[in-house]
């Protein structure tokens, strides 16, 4: 199983396209069975809501996204005001009244109609109906879209409550089918989520068991039963989360009916093949035919993991879907670094994986099949191999697929189970959003059943044939994450979420040895004197041969991985994941900055009268001193000094005093790479180094990362003496960071990002969260489930994968910190302990009456909440602004118009807008602040290296010796 996770994906696919083949007898018996299919559902487009729906708005139309949109976030909308806003922004620039009446459903039109109100009201035109509207106000208009909502939402769940649900399913449009109940919700963010989610299902498990003659079964999300469900936590949430399982099964058994463990993110399942086997051995289940798990054939694993629950020893229900999270996992997979996508990349792919996965089952000892599929195609091909057997069963989801299976179940006696969300109309919203994308999506077949452009014969066309025209490869679209940039190699990273491979890596950098670095310097002088006789025989190597060097020192860092992350851990005290994320960002910057010299240092000859060569140079300035901070002791230290070196300088390198180790080994790797030993000198050492260094006149230009006032004093030293030249300074410093959050953001979403921007590397980061503006409307309930969220961190060594908070630097730092917060211990809202020894701060949120209270920035896990009142981001938006520091900003909205606010009036150099504010990618958000967050230019930009050059520009006359001869040269012109 672990060879396939990440396996190429013609190499997957080619056994998964034999097994998955059909004969041409057999494909002629499917077309014609798939096609009497499709004849039913099309019939069924006229019957049903959701597929007239979907025929309405598609999701590539604008009002198909701003349906989508308005469903995802208007039901949890406290306020009047911000609810406004959202119809505004969703429903101005669609076009509702193309729609209108066009439908043969009367909910579709409903739902258009109310929909058509809010545009008529908020729209340039409307007319009559607009004044009518107005005249009712704004709440009508509101009741409106919330009704419209409301409708989508009834026709996706099952019913609000399980016995709601359970009487829905008794109707006689529901006759001959059983539904599998899903209890619905995010993930669990805090335990009292997860003990929620608990009662819920066991009440389910009970409620169902009331008839178990019914049929009907419930289903259950790993995720909803624990919030840490995560690698790094195994051996604390595998244990709990096996124990309330085996209750929530053996309810189950006790009540007869049946239990389905749902799928979730590849990352995961080997977690959960962990707990579901160790279930399935209780003794207490021996005999009960009702356990069952669900497979996702998107997964370059699937058919692995059939196999494993064919050979647990029992009858295992398993329910073989196409898979529901295939967007992040691309996301994931590229942001990451890794070697290959754990799925495949294209749907026919998919497609024939589905069926590969479903041949198995059909022919497996132990296993009792279930197809979860709305595709014609699909279910004529697993009838064909069936041949009489009833053996298994279809199912579909609730609201969807309708037509495909009601003759199937009615008239030739299959079964097929509904998949039945239950919950309030506010818990279905990411839920509902999911299944539209899924299914509305341009591939699926859904979409394409409502697309009457689409002949039969391409609805019916075959996935293997489609996939072995193209040996099996990958989407041309979707390049491997190493390609993911296309003019400079992406980073290579780890999968920190395999188990086998984080532990690996902890052993590895827990086995390295490290003994801290004495006291011992270099002189200054005779560093900067070296240096600058360096300089010419280095700024005259090629931009080529100064770029392939750095190309060589990234491939070194990637080759010496280990060695730099155990520095990381062991001397600057980061945690495994950001260790792995200081290598790589080090990498990136070499690579990124080879690429840019290439693409934006080269002469340029620039346009004049005949007669004249005119051209413009980026030379290197001289000696540069770059000063770095401890918190990116390799990234930051890295990125300064090769920006340096490729334009051409040579470099003085000053780390920070608690890190010179691997600054060290950084500038052994550079020499290895290529760079002259002269050409980067490292000097140790103290606040009086680095004051030596800028006072020195020779050198040509500072690049400083730290703190705002030593940025000053670096900026006044520059200048001290008349007969010094003038010389760049890029500084990047810190600031008081602020998320806003209004009344649409997710609140799940909202905490997630709150913990990672506060509190990840003990929140010593430039860009970390430092103050939390939350609406007034929904502080409460944010703050509640942060306080929850909070309580699960896990503070501890560095070095140990469940650590989620280390400690900070030195004594200086948690002297601080700790003062700080003593200060204010009347204003703690949630603080945690800490281990009795080491330099841990405890992780703290302090409350503030005002947000204008909060004038310094405190470098460590320390967060600051203050409120703004609805109607106000504006305003908000320049008070953070006036406080005069301007590095990042976080805003979480699902109001585009209010995320183009915050573009427009935010002064920030980095703008974050619904995701964390830390974690910048080299190339993709060059980072860097303004005010007194930093001079810019932005680090990992397109700007960066024409600040490290002198720009010179060359004018020749080239007729001064006898005519302008390329002139008088010209023929007639083409006469």
């Amino acid at each position: 199983m672990a060879s396939l996770h990440r396996a190429s994906e013609p190499d997957v696919l080619k056994p998964l396209l034999e097994r998955a083949r059909v004969t041409p007898e057999s494909r002629g018996r499917i077309l014609g069975h798939a096609a009497a299919l499709l004849a039913d559902l099309r019939a069924a487009q006229n019957r049903g809501w959701v597929n007239q729906f979907l025929q309405e708005y598609r999701l590539n139309s604008s009002e198909g996204v701003a349906l989508l949109s308005l469903a995802e976030a208007f039901l949890r909308v406290p306020d009047p005001e911000t609810a406004d806003l959202l119809i505004a922004d969703k429903l101005g620039d669609a076009d509702w009244k193309a729609h209108s009446g066009k439908s043969n459903s009367m909910l579709v039109n409903s739902a258009t109609w109310g929909l058509m109100l809010g545009r008529a009201v908020i729209g340039e035109q409307g007319g009559v109906l607009r004044r009518l509207i107005s005249r009712a106000g704004e709440p009508f208009v509101r009741q409106a879209v919330g009704a419209a909502m409301k409708m989508m939402g009834e026709v996706f769940v099952m019913g609000r409550t399980i016995d709601e649900a359970r009487k829905r399913m008794a109707r006689p449009e529901h006759k001959g089918f059983t539904a599998s109940f899903d209890m619905l919700g995010e993930a669990a963010r805090t335990r009292a989520d997860a003990e929620r989610y608990f009662g819920a299902y066991f009440d389910a498990i009970r409620a169902v068991g009331k008839d178990p003659k019914s049929g009907h079964s419930v289903s259950v999300k790993l995720s909803a039963l624990h919030a840490r469900y995560e690698v790094g936590q195994y051996e604390k949430c595998v244990p709990e989360l096996t124990d309330m399982l085996a209750q929530l099964a053996s309810e189950a058994c006790s009540q007869g009916i049946h239990l389905t463990v749902d799928a979730e993110e590849s990352e995961r399942l080997d977690m959960s093949l962990d707990i579901i086997g160790s279930v399935a051995r209780r003794p207490e289940l021996k005999g009960w035919d009702g356990y069952g798990m669900a497979v996702q054939a998107y997964g370059k694993r699937a058919r692995a993991v059939i196999a494993w629950a064919d050979q647990l020893g029992r009858p295992m229900n398993v329910r073989l879907v196409k898979g529901a999270y295939w967007d992040s996992e691309i996301k994931r997979t590229q942001v990451e670094g890794l070697d290959d996508y754990p799925l495949f990349t294209r749907k026919a792919s998919t497609d024939v994986s589905y069926l590969a996965c479903a041949r198995d089952m059909l022919d497996a000892t132990n296993i009792v099949p279930a197809f979860a599929s709305h595709n014609a195609l699909t279910v004529a091909t697993i009838l064909e191999w069936a041949g009489k057997s009833r053996d298994f069963e279809f199912q579909r989801l609730h609201g969807m697929g309708e037509g495909l299976y009601e003759r199937l179940v009615q008239e030739d006696g299959y079964h097929c189970r509904i998949y039945a969300p239950v919950g309030g109309h506010r818990d279905l919203l990411a839920y509902l959003v999911r299944r539209l994308l899924e299914n509305g999506a341009n591939s699926s077949f859904v979409h394409q059943l409502a697309d009457e452009h689409l002949s039969e014969e391409e609805l019916l066309a075959d996935p293997v044939s489609k996939i072995a025209a193209v040996g099996g490869t990958r989407h041309p679209n979707i390049p491997l994450p190493r390609d993911l940039f296309g003019d400079w190699a992406n980073s290579g990273g780890i999968d920190l979420q395999e188990r086998s491979i984080l532990h690996q890596t902890a052993e590895a950098i827990g086995a390295f040895p490290f003994v801290p670095e004495g006291a011992a310097t270099v002189p200054v002088g005779d560093a900067v004197t070296r240096a600058q006789a360096a300089f010419t025989g280095w700024s005259d190597q090629s931009i080529e041969t100064r770029a392939a060097t750095l190309e060589r020192l990234a491939d070194l860092l990637e080759a010496n991985r280990i060695e730099l992350m155990a520095l990381a851990v062991k001397e600057a005290f980061k945690t495994i994941p950001d260790a792995l994320g200081e290598v790589r960002e080090a990498a990136d910057f070499c690579r990124y900055y080879a690429m840019q010299a290439r693409r934006g240092l080269a002469p340029i000859a620039l346009p004049g009268p005949t007669g004249e060569r005119n051209e413009l140079r980026m030379e290197g300035r001289g000696v540069w001193a770059t000063i770095a901070p401890w918190n990116f002791p390799l990234a930051i230290f890295l990125g300064q000094t090769a920006a340096a070196l490729v334009a051409g300088n040579t470099v003085v390198a000053k780390p920070a005093p608690q890190t010179p180790a691997i600054a060290r080994a950084a500038v052994r790797l550079a020499h290895q790479a290529g760079v002259p030993q002269d050409a980067l000198i490292l000097v140790p050492g103290g606040p009086e180094v680095g004051a030596a260094l800028t006072a020195d006149p020779r050198i040509a230009g500072v690049a400083f990362t730290g703190s705002t006032p030593t940025a000053k004093k670096i900026a006044r030293a520059l200048l001290d003496g008349d007969d010094r030249p003038l010389v760049p300074l890029i500084a990047e410093t810190g600031g008081i960071n602020a998320m806003i959050v209004d009344s649409t953001a997710l609140p799940e979403q909202v905490v997630a990002d709150v913990l990672t921007s506060s509190f990840r590397s003990a929140g010593q980061r430039c860009s970390a969260l430092r103050l939390l503006v939350l609406q007034e409307e929904i502080a409460d309930t944010v703050i509640e489930m942060l306080k929850g969220a909070m309580e699960l961190l896990v503070i501890g060594d560095s070095g140990d994968p469940a650590t989620d908070v280390g400690p900070v630097i030195d004594d200086a730092a948690y002297d601080k910190l700790m003062g700080y917060r003593d200060s204010v211990k009347a204003r703690w809202m949630k603080t945690l302990p800490v281990p009795a020894t080491g330099r841990f701060v405890p992780p703290t949120m302090i409350r503030l009456d005002d947000m204008d209270d909060l004038r310094t920035e405190w470098f460590g896990p320390i967060l600051h909440v203050a409120t703004w009142p609805a109607g106000e981001l504006a305003r908000t938006i320049d008070r953070i602004n006036a406080k005069g520091f301007g590095l990042t900003m976080g805003l979480h909205s699902r109001i585009a118009r209010s995320g183009e606010l915050a573009e427009m009036r935010a002064r920030v150099g980095n703008l974050y807008i619904n995701r964390s504010m830390i974690g910048a990618v080299v190339g993709s958000q060059p980072f860097g602040g303004e005010g007194q967050s930093g001079t810019g230019p932005k680090a990992g930009g397109p700007h960066y290296l024409h600040r490290f050059c002198a720009e010179r520009s060359v004018s020749v006359d080239t007729t001064s010796a006898g005519g302008n001869a390329t002139l008088l040269s010209l023929d007639e012109g083409g006469i």
